[in-house]
């Protein structure tokens, strides 16, 4: 009964441990947060986007990059794809600095990709 206890734990607590060390290398993520909603508020200053056309249960977002700039600071770079009423999409590259308290620590600096070139790779 206590190997079977012992193994569980260590089950458990490898996958977290893993993935702590990982949060650490890589900084915080933000994909639900700041990079989204600031994208946002970027297409509708520019008039692509307003709130009646999205539809944002539909909104993902991916990071791509996150690179350590200082002690407790990265630079990420996220692809946030918004789905339209309409079934079209927007497409944006967000940047931004962000810490382990902090996702913020930057304004975000918005790329709207106008169009997708061989997505599948061929």
């Amino acid at each position: 009964m206590k190997t079977v206890l012992l193994l569980t734990l260590l089950t458990v607590s490898i996958p977290e441990n893993a993935f702590s060390q990982a949060a650490k290398a890589n900084g915080p993520d933000c994909s639900s947060g700041w990079p989204t909603n600031m994208a946002f508020v970027q297409l509708k200053n520019a008039g692509l986007a307003d709130n009646k056309s999205i539809d944002f249960s539909k909104t993902k977002t991916v990071r791509l990059a996150s690179e350590r700039i200082g002690k407790d600071l990265w630079r990420q770079v996220y692809l946030v794809t918004f789905t339209k009423d309409t079934g079209g999409r927007i497409n944006a590259i967000a940047i931004h600095d962000a810490s382990n308290e902090e996702c913020s620590m930057s304004g975000v600096e918005v790329f709207v990709i106008s169009k997708r070139l061989n997505p599948e790779r061929k």
